[in-house]
């Protein structure tokens, strides 16, 4: 059995690397990469929370499906709007986007 611990130092790690990548990147796909570890890293601490407060329960679990639901959804949303960007501007670059405002 693996600590549950060791799976919120895992959350920790992934949230961190996406907050990073987030910040420093300025290409669109890696900053949605960046967000999608935000957002697996909150799932495993949802279903690490479940083992430690419910362990014979599944509230966690389920929120953590349909986290997943909602993140793929949103996933293809920013695809979508990725590939007009890129279409219109043929960059993925955030500082191209500005040019949007005019």
């Amino acid at each position: 059995m693996i600590p549950v611990e060791y799976f919120f130092v895992l959350s920790a790690l992934l949230f961190f690397i996406g907050v990073f990548g987030f910040v420093t990147r300025r290409n669109l796909i890696t900053m949605l990469i960046s967000i999608e570890l935000i957002l697996n890293s909150v799932d495993i601490n949802f279903a690490a929370f479940n083992r430690i407060l419910f362990p014979g329960q599944l509230e966690g679990f389920f929120f953590t499906l349909f986290s997943i639901g909602v993140s793929a959804a949103e996933t293809a949303v920013a695809v979508a709007i990725i590939i007009n960007v890129y279409r219109n501007f043929k960059s993925d670059q955030v500082n191209i986007i500005k040019n949007m405002k005019n």
